[in-house]
């Protein structure tokens, strides 16, 4: 989409009018798009016949799994068009050239049919063709003296200058996917921003310059803030864009994200007079300075109203995450537990629960979560979460059944970032399951604190009883039932909800109860690792561990029976089911400064 991402000094737009014939393939009709004559839909990779290089230069064959929804086109079928064969689909494009050139792996003359059809055959089972990897080339780094550098050191043009960083953003990347609402309403992993991009600055850069980020008064809205505006210039392009403050941020550099400010990006992601969806920082690249910038701000008389997640990154000495050194650790490994973890403490006048058969537990390490926030989409993709939009989030009324919060620790200039993922932490002792007056949410007889979707009346007193306010309500019907392609996006094994009900995290019952039927078919019990929460499957650090208690051998049982593990605000005597590791620090002291 280079009319859109292309840097600010090339003018492509107004280069590729000038052409006589503009045809665009792609994916969207964006903004590019809508300046050629010709717009052909490209079928999407997961509806293409195609070939593809790995890193090593093996050759892998790109397989549909689903026919183009929408009669979308190949790149092979458009090139294709232009030839004396416009009709040929990609499959026959690609058979045919591997037939032609499969001397890369076979005898390169003389090859019958039936040969090829074997091979194939086989090429598409493996999905690689054999002994295609290029030979390794050894290289040899070039002996720097000592006054020369790998690094630029480009001087600001004036005293006053400011740098500028460009970033691809963590979720809408350079502005591809825009227009996916899971992707824009996702809480960016530091800021805790959606629906918007911001410019950060650090806190003593923002007490200099007299700006600020205030939490917005009006109606109560707990996720709305008010930041201001200000205006960011560089080489003649200039751009206004809100401030938000953000602790670790290097004084006097502005990061900005990529992406946002889309003027043709689909229902969702196009920004508007009317729906604001992020400023357009691409205005501010130039060629010669694509990721890297020296220019100047301005504060104007503006504000811009932010919805934020977790406006609050302050701890208060409740100690949510538990984090030490490794000498720390090493001179008392059982650092994390308090006195509200010891058994002696733990007496209540809740009624007790037994478990015959299974204990579901998770274990969450938050040494290794990196707050990437996969685990957020996964869940929302596998139990058909909707998204609310941004004035609801603003409204604190977000249904993540699942959220990352961020701290920080330590000096604002340099602090340390701690992750916690928070789910449903299924207690023991719940206090939502005490005061529903309809017996909606229950205690099962395997520790899963379950919700009856059907028989939620929309008290919200579980949600108002929570400690760890992980339950989200229905405010209205974001379902959408009545039209026909969503269909195809949902789970089949999940409810889809209307407005009204109540939602948490179920420990993804549905897959527990998929391996508990598959057991008992072949009697016997569900196998340590057999079910795995979507949290778990996605998240890229295995930070997350679920498994059945009652099993010894199990590795949640093991996890949990680590000096490191703790309870979430333990002290209320909740007894939660899913545990968190504590944080292990091990910092090279020769790079702190």
């Amino acid at each position: 989409n280079p009319v859109f991402t292309a840097p600010a000094d090339l003018q492509f737009a107004e280069l590729l009018l000038k052409v006589p014939l503009r045809i665009h393939c792609g994916l969207y009709e964006d903004e590019t798009a809508e300046l050629c004559h010709w717009h052909i839909p490209q079928a999407h990779f997961l509806e293409s016949w195609s070939d593809a290089l790995a890193y090593d230069g093996t050759v892998g064959i790109v397989q549909p799994l689903i026919a183009p929804l929408y009669s979308g086109k190949t790149a092979h079928e458009m090139l294709a068009a232009l030839t004396d064969r416009p009709k040929q689909n990609s499959y026959d494009i690609l058979r045919e050239y591997w037939f032609r050139n499969r001397s890369v792996s076979g005898p390169p003359t003389g090859i019958v049919s039936t040969d090829f059809d074997q091979w194939w055959t086989k090429a598409l089972r493996d999905g690689v063709i054999e002994s295609t990897a290029e030979s390794e080339k050894n290289f040899s780094l070039k002996n720097f003296s000592a006054t020369e550098t790998f690094i630029s050191t480009r001087q600001p043009p004036n005293p006053n200058a400011i740098e500028i960083v460009f970033r691809p953003d963590s979720a809408i990347y350079d502005g591809r996917f825009a227009n996916n609402g899971w992707l824009q309403e996702l809480p960016k992993p530091l800021t805790k921003l959606t629906w918007d991009n911001a410019a950060i600055v650090s806190p003593e850069t923002a007490r200099r310059l007299s700006i600020s980020v205030e939490p917005d008064a009006r109606g109560g809205e707990h996720g709305a803030n008010v930041a201001c505006v200000i205006e960011i210039s560089n080489s003649g392009h200039s751009v206004r864009v809100p401030i938000w403050i953000l602790p670790g941020q290097p004084d006097d550099v502005i990061t900005v994200h990529l992406g946002y400010g889309r003027t043709r990006a689909g229902k969702i992601g196009t920004t508007s007079n009317q729906q604001p969806v992020g400023f357009d920082a691409y205005q501010l690249r130039t060629s010669n300075t694509p990721w890297f910038a020296f220019g100047e701000i301005r504060k104007t008389e503006e504000t811009y109203r932010l919805a934020c997640t977790q406006a609050h990154f302050r701890m208060e000495g409740r100690d949510f995450i538990h984090s030490a050194s490794v000498d720390e650790y090493r001179s008392r490994p059982d650092f994390a537990k308090r006195q509200a973890d010891l058994p002696d403490r733990q007496i209540s006048l809740y009624p007790g629960w037994s478990y015959p058969h299974y204990s579901w537990g998770m274990s969450i390490d938050t040494t290794t979560c990196t707050g990437c926030n996969a685990c957020v989409v996964a869940c929302q993709a596998e139990n058909n979460i909707p998204i609310v939009g941004k004035e609801e989030v603003m409204h604190a009324r977000e249904m993540h059944w699942l959220r990352i919060d961020r701290y920080f620790e330590g000096d604002e200039r340099n602090p340390q970032t701690l992750f916690q993922p928070i789910p449903c932490q299924h207690c023991e002792k719940a206090h939502c399951e005490l005061v529903c007056p309809v017996e909606a949410t229950t205690h099962s007889d395997e520790g899963v604190n379950e919700m009856t979707y059907n028989r939620c009346v929309g008290t919200r007193y579980c949600s108002n009883n929570c400690p760890y306010k992980v339950r989200r309500f229905n405010f209205f019907d974001y379902a959408s039932f009545d039209q026909p392609l969503l269909e195809l996006q949902r789970n089949p094994n999940v409810t889809v909800r209307s407005r009204g009900v109540m939602e948490k995290c179920t420990y993804c019952i549905q897959r527990i109860s998929a391996a508990k039927i598959e057991a008992e078919t072949e009697d016997r019990r569900v196998n340590d690792g057999e079910i795995t929460p979507a949290c778990q499957q996605a998240c890229p650090v295995e930070a997350i561990v679920f498994g059945d208690l009652n099993d010894p051998n199990s590795r949640v049982a093991r996890l949990k029976s680590e000096p490191t593990d703790y309870g979430l605000l333990a002290e209320l005597n909740t007894r939660p089911r899913t545990s968190y590791l504590a944080r292990i620090r091990n910092p090279n002291p020769s790079l702190e400064t």
